[in-house]
């Protein structure tokens, strides 16, 4: 029977195989919670977040930041090129469901020997050949494996895409936070340069009384001791400053030293917002980027279970060449110089077939590995952002409690001050009240930064409060289904 007859049955018969190799992938259900264990709060509440969450701070500064940052970060910029090199493999993938055709020509000169042709002259055993044609394989997928192959590249793909997303909310969440310490820093910069001034000032009466033989030699010790101890913080904290501005440029893709002119004024701490939509439980686990990419890659380790498995049945491949061949370049092309080839090729792998049901084996456990990751992304999930709820909100019950008491300390300072110069009480007590105002006016500044950094957290962990575009990637990648 010829070959050419065999491909219309051939043919049919790969259109009537649907079914692939291996388990087919389905996604594994979510047991969420129906309410976050810390959400009791009256701040949080179950509405999904729909802008930039730092845009409610109502910063220019920072929302230009955030949008150089998404452009221009360098970590950006790798994880893109990641996914580009995922979609040029599911490029190749897919092409391998395809015949691939090759052109190609060749021209020699061949001189037989004299035992090869005997009787023959020199010239008779000496000739020239031309060949040009185009070649044709095909791998009659009847089993799957170039199927489940591309099965595998596209959910690696769409993993690496849900990479990026995941990476895009790191790096705008790490800058906000960076900003965030950076006013907080100017602003402990500012206490501490207030209360400086303020201690130099009583240093300055305390020098007056003693010069009018009203104080003592000690009082002037401990103003001086508790100046030069204020001042020493100055130095410390403008060094931390400088580190953030370094760090912030670089975050958004600029040399260290180029928003010192920009990020320098000190702007006030950012006002917290009196509610934080948190959302559901449910709604976290579908939204998360690093949960979607554990889900593909598990989707991706199943398939490969299906690449493995269709070793253990025959491949089929189908091969032809149509061409010309002749001894002369001016028959190359004629009617009877005409070549053609089709070949219907088999292998099967049943003799070693050990081999490969070891990678089986291999395939098996690799999916095992990625359903117990995807797992463990799920509780790790959970767990960042029951943390996040309950660090906020009892960052925000300590900041409440050091707002009163640096009120509180600033009165008890203003009076002890007022009783020293009046004789009532010594310079020890003034000395002690302005510790405690310092202490506390410092901690208060402490505090609104870790009540802020804190937000930012929560809503890393939540990944809620992005806005659409930092989410480009996964549809990008649903289009090329």
């Amino acid at each position: 029977m010829r070959t050419s007859k065999l491909l219309p049955g051939l043919t049919a018969a790969a259109l009537l195989t649907a079914c692939a190799a291996g388990p087919d992938y389905a996604p594994p259900s979510i047991d969420a919670p129906n309410a976050f264990q810390r959400a009791e709060a009256e701040i949080y509440t179950d509405a999904p977040a729909q802008t930039g969450f730092w845009e409610q701070f109502r910063d220019p500064l920072l929302e230009a930041l955030v949008e150089e940052a998404i452009t221009a970060n360098h970590d950006l910029r790798i994880g893109l090129a990641r996914y580009d090199r995922s979609r040029a493999l599911l490029g190749e993938a897919r092409r391998e469901q395809l015949p691939s055709v090759t052109a190609g020509g060749s021209a020699g000169h061949q001189r037989l020997s004299a035992s090869q042709m005997p009787g023959a002259s020199r010239s008779q055993r000496e000739g020239e050949t031309y060949e040009a044609g185009l070649s044709a394989f095909w791998e009659l997928d009847f089993f799957g494996r170039v199927r489940r192959g591309v099965q595998s590249q596209r959910a690696d793909s769409e993993a690496h895409a849900a990479d990026l997303d995941a990476l895009r909310i790191v790096v705008v969440a790490e800058l906000v936070d960076s900003y965030f310490q950076l006013r907080g820093l100017q602003e402990q910069l500012r206490v501490s340069r207030a209360n400086a001034e303020k201690q130099g000032q009583s240093l300055a009466l305390v020098e007056t009384r003693l010069e009018a033989g009203r104080g003592t030699e000690l009082d002037r010790m401990r103003a001086r001791a508790q100046l030069g101890a204020t001042l020493s913080r100055i130095p410390f904290l403008e060094g931390e400053i400088a580190a953030l501005t370094h760090r912030i440029a670089v975050l958004v893709g600029r040399q260290p030293g180029e928003l010192i002119d920009r990020l320098e004024p000190a702007l006030p701490p950012p006002a917290l917002p009196p509610t934080v939509a948190a959302g559901l439980p449910g709604d976290l686990l579908r939204r998360r980027p690093d949960i979607i990419a554990a889900e593909r890659r598990l989707e991706a380790a199943t398939a490969r279970i299906g690449v493995a498995t269709a070793d253990l049945y025959p491949r089929f491949t189908l091969g032809g060449f149509l061409g010309t061949s002749a001894a002369s370049t001016g028959d190359l092309f004629s009617r009877d110089s005409e070549t053609r080839l089709i070949a219907l090729g088999v292998d099967w792998s049943f003799l070693d077939s050990g081999r490969v049901r070891a990678r089986m084996a291999a395939a098996d456990a690799d999916a095992e590995a990625g359903l117990a990751a995807y797992e463990q992304t799920i509780l790790l999930a959970m767990e960042e952002t029951e943390t996040a709820m309950a660090r906020y909100q009892r960052a925000l019950q300590e900041h409440a409690h050091l707002e009163q008491a640096a009120r509180d300390s600033a009165d008890a300072a203003r009076l002890a001050q007022v009783r020293y110069e009046g004789g009532v009480i010594d310079f020890l007590e003034v000395i002690d009240a302005e510790r405690v105002r310092l202490e506390n006016e410092n901690g208060l500044a402490v505090s609104h930064t870790r009540s802020a950094r804190a937000l930012v957290a929560l809503y890393r962990a939540l990944a809620g409060g992005w806005p659409p575009e930092l989410f480009q990637s996964l549809d990008v990648t649903a289009l090329a289904r």
